[in-house]
């Protein structure tokens, strides 16, 4: 029994346009999004927005107001600040280590900044590293003489001999 001409032909176009319909249902290519620009004015008024938020007991509007003051103005240590606390708060840990990271490249001489990154690092990332190294920073930052902060850079200094 031979195979007939017309079906195979068929089977080869059928063939064909099922590659072409794969190929067209393939992940789109993206234009590359562009990046925020800065504004300080419209931030101001998320940081806003946010603190009502928060004030009201909705920290996911809180935490949504904040991301996009943040996104438009990275140097507002107090937003970043207020924003990393809150998703500690959430545990989301790796995000607001990150998001205070940021804020400490924006604003390197802000202590607080360095204060919740040691706490949110020691605590709950077991990273005793970079918890010590942040501590380190807000004392020198601060000036003051915290015992309860030298203790703790004490305890960790011994638990990374």
């Amino acid at each position: 029994m031979g195979c007939n001409p017309l079906r195979k032909a068929g089977l080869r176009w059928a063939f064909l346009l099922l590659v072409f319909l794969a190929g067209c249902a393939g992940q789109e290519v993206r234009q590359p999004e562009e990046p925020v620009k800065a504004d300080p004015e419209l931030a101001a008024s998320f940081e806003k927005e946010g603190r009502k938020a928060f004030e009201e007991g909705r920290k996911g509007a809180a935490v949504d107001a904040w991301q996009k003051a943040v996104e438009l103005d990275p140097t507002n240590a107090v937003t970043v600040n207020n924003l990393a606390l809150v998703l500690k708060d959430q545990y989301r840990f790796a995000e607001a280590v990150k998001l205070l990271e940021t804020g400490i490249a924006h604003s390197p001489d802000v202590a607080e900044l360095h204060f919740n990154l040691a706490v949110i690092a020691e605590l709950y990332l077991l990273d005793l590293k970079t918890a010590l190294t942040h501590y380190n920073r807000y004392r020198e930052l601060t000036k003051a003489d915290d015992q309860e902060v030298a203790g703790w850079i004490a305890d960790l200094e011994r638990r990374l001999e």
